[in-house]
């Protein structure tokens, strides 16, 4: 569990289980784990979840604004990224197929 802000130039690995950020991964971070990746603030770096090949991983944050997001191979980079008007607070990112789905939860 990280309990600070992951900083630029920083990576953060949770080999063989979740990842829990209590607080932002900034602009220039990246966050692995071969499960889940938990972010209760700001998501601007790079999230990669699934990272060992886990295609039932997924990505739950507060605010997506991340450079870059993936599980299990199949990523989208920050352009790509299109977050739909939710009303819900969370984020949820899985995969479907071979694609990224992005709702509120």
């Amino acid at each position: 569990m990280l309990t600070r802000p992951v900083r630029s130039g920083t990576q953060v690995y949770a080999k063989g289980t979740d990842l829990v950020a209590l607080s932002a991964i900034n602009a220039g971070a990246e966050c692995l784990a071969d499960g889940n990746i938990h972010c209760y603030g700001p998501l601007r770096g790079r999230a990669l979840a699934g990272a060992n090949g886990n295609v039932n991983a997924h990505i739950f944050c507060e605010s997506l604004e991340a450079e870059l997001i993936a599980i299990a191979g199949h990523y989208l980079t920050q352009d790509q990224i299109k977050v739909p008007k939710i009303k819900e607070p969370l984020i949820h990112i899985y995969l479907k197929g071979d694609k990224l789905q992005i709702e509120g939860i």
